[in-house]
């Protein structure tokens, strides 16, 4: 490390100004030179503990107050920074262990308080509160800390109250606004959340233009750091979009939740907050799915993490169906399966993850599941039977409530269920699991598009468009909103029932809606996939000459359609081509030859720096060296069809 100049004589007084002016990395790196020369000065080791506990590195802050703690021992003051250091670690053992030291009885209200704060942080609620009884502290931290355990034990309105009142008796804090609008996004009342949310962004923009809220939404993305600096906790900025950048997510508006994640004061990724680096990596998981993977799994190996990590990697790994990663999380983390999960959950996971070695016993699982959903479901819809001939309208409001919280853990599990004769290709299984639970989930989207997937792959395209066209139909205002698969799907289903018109009318809409987007940097894929999936069709009943045309029409212009994706599923039709040719089982003319040729050399220009790989684990470890791109594969199918037509 390069030593820090000084001026003889004032090392105390430039010390002092960083701390002041809150430039903590200075004055830590004139603290730790000043250490190499007297490892056990009390000041030094006092003032970096000091700063370390500012700049939120708390893990070190605790390390050097536990040298403190060594060189003073007959300083309980110090004992307490190194407690209070260790519970913002989340080393919550070391931190109990650490508090039997304090003797002073002037910290003994204050040692309490933090024996409380590791029992709420370990879940050990009624713990916390009987500490708590026993504390006398000031009114308003009695509030807030009472709050903070019916937050924890759910009782959310009564929790707001204790928040509210806080407010009400000192005035607007922050922090305080955030615990409400915490409170009303935990009874999914997102209106009222946002308001308070809005608040807090306003008045920190306005108090505090110097942390540049929204420097890097508006494209400076050379934006200066801000830090973890005490104004920036203060105006409860980063939990508040956090909060915003959560609710949008749950209402699936994706940019929004990305937009408030940006938002935010700018800060390198070293800085960044663990919930954070969670919501980020949950956000871009879409767009960026190897970097989320590689935020979630740095997460869960730091402490303190946000609780949902754990689930969240577990789920994403299944999703992009990586069983045996999730298998290997589980295993690895046995402690988190008991601390943050429910068991409903960890059976459905197990089941699913099962699925993969042993079918059978994942489907009796999840059988087992479903039927203990189903019975709770009969007895949600007795309930809104019994409220209603009452006519309680308060009690029908919260049964119904219950019954969908019940149906949305309950659609997973149908869908695991029928997952697995999905993969055997036996659809007329699936078809009648989905008919048997059809009294309950009839009126669930997710349902009616997974029974139109099962008549289209059956090849009942009456009935499938049945199921598509009312969704497709109440979305026609943002076509580009509807995941393109279900539109390609219609578009078949239409050309297989001879309605061309409604299939060339839902294309031109499609078209339409493309040629609005106004920003050319995020590509559209919906009618390139719409293409791509009539292509495949007529190519798999074994008119290649047309099909293998409008795939490769489909990826015009290429520099823009050409992905990872895309390029997987033009090359099967070009593969399926390549092996009828091989066999003479069909022939080409020239122009056709030339065409695809034509194709290849396109392809080749573009595809240099896109890879081939979907697989975004295995992708993250290649070298780029032992990357296959776009560029080679065609320059590999482009010699076989030149054989060929040779």
């Amino acid at each position: 490390m390069m030593r820090v100049p000084v001026k003889e004589g004032e090392m105390t007084k430039t010390i002092y100004t960083h701390i002041m002016e809150q430039r903590y990395d200075k004055a830590v790196k004139i603290l730790s030179q000043q250490l190499q020369s007297f490892p056990e000065s009390r000041c030094a080791l006092s003032l970096l503990g000091y700063c370390y506990y500012h700049m939120q590195d708390f893990h070190q802050a605790a390390e050097t107050y536990g040298q403190l703690v060594q060189a003073a021992p007959e300083v309980d003051e110090y004992k307490v920074y190194h407690v209070q250091s260790l519970v913002k670690a989340g080393l919550y053992e070391e931190a109990s262990q650490a508090c039997t030291a304090v003797e002073n009885p002037d910290f003994t209200e204050r040692v309490m308080l933090l024996q409380a704060t590791i029992s709420y942080e370990q879940e050990e609620v009624q713990l916390a509160r009987s500490i708590l009884d026993q504390c006398s502290p000031d009114a308003e931290e009695q509030q807030v800390f009472e709050g903070a355990l019916l937050w924890k034990e759910k009782r959310h309105p009564e929790a707001m109250k204790q928040f509210s009142d806080a407010m009400t008796t000192n005035g607007y804090q922050a922090n305080l606004a955030y615990n409400i609008a915490l409170c009303y996004y935990s009874t999914k009342q997102y209106g009222p959340a946002l308001k308070h949310i809005a608040e807090i962004i306003e008045r920190g923009v306005r108090d505090h233009p110097e942390l540049s809220v929204g420097a890097l939404s508006e494209g400076d993305l050379q934006a200066r750091s801000v830090g973890n600096t005490a104004v920036l906790r203060e105006t409860a900025l980063i939990e508040a979009f956090n909060l915003k950048s959560a609710i949008e997510y749950m209402m699936k508006n994706m940019e929004a939740a990305k937009d408030a994640l940006d938002d935010m004061p700018p800060r390198d990724e070293s800085e960044l907050d663990p919930v954070t680096l969670h919501n980020q990596a949950l956000v871009e998981m879409d767009s960026k799915p190897t970097e989320g993977f590689r935020k979630l799994n740095f997460l869960l190996h730091q402490q303190p993490s946000p609780p949902e990590t754990f689930v969240n990697l577990l789920l994403l790994y299944c999703k992009y169906s990586y069983y045996d990663l999730a298998a290997d999380i589980l295993a690895e983390n046995a402690e988190l399966t008991y601390k943050n999960m429910n068991p409903e959950d960890y059976e459905f996971l197990d089941a699913l993850i099962l699925g993969q070695s042993s079918p059978e016993e994942a489907y009796r699982r999840f059988d087992e599941l479903s039927m203990k959903h189903v019975e709770t479901l009969r007895k949600g819809t007795k309930n809104i039977q019994d409220a209603r001939r009452q006519r309680d309208q308060n009690l029908v409001k919260k049964y119904l409530g219950e019954f969908d919280e019940a149906l949305a853990k309950y659609i997973p599990v149908l869908m695991g269920q029928a997952k697995i004769y999905w993969e055997l290709d036996n659809y007329s299984m699936v078809e009648k699991i989905f008919r048997q639970s059809a009294e309950f989930c009839s009126e669930d989207e997710s349902w009616k598009l997974n029974v139109a997937h099962i008549f289209f792959m059956q090849e009942k395209f009456k009935e499938c468009i049945r199921y598509y066209e009312p969704f497709v139909r109440k979305h026609s205002d943002n076509l580009l909103g509807v995941t393109a698969i279900i539109l390609a799907n219609l578009c078949v289903a239409y050309v297989m029932t001879s309605a061309n018109e409604e299939a060339e009318e839902l294309m031109r809409l499609v078209e339409k809606e493309e040629e609005k987007m106004v920003d050319p940097s995020k590509p559209v894929y919906h009618l390139c996939i719409i293409n791509l999936v009539i292509g495949t069709l007529y190519c798999t009943k074994g008119n290649f000459e047309f099909g293998i045309s409008r795939i490769m029409k489909s990826l015009e212009p290429y520099e823009r359609k050409i992905g990872v994706d895309t390029w997987y599923y033009a090359k099967r039709c070009m593969l399926a081509l390549a092996e009828t040719l091989a066999k003479n089982m069909v022939l080409l003319n020239d122009e056709v030859f030339d065409d695809i040729i034509a194709f290849f050399d396109a392809a080749d220009q573009v595809g240099k720096n896109i890879g081939t790989q979907i697989n975004v684990v295995e992708a993250a470890t290649e070298s780029a060296a032992s990357k296959r791109t776009v560029s080679q594969e065609a320059r590999m199918l482009k010699r076989f069809f030149l054989k060929m037509r040779d």
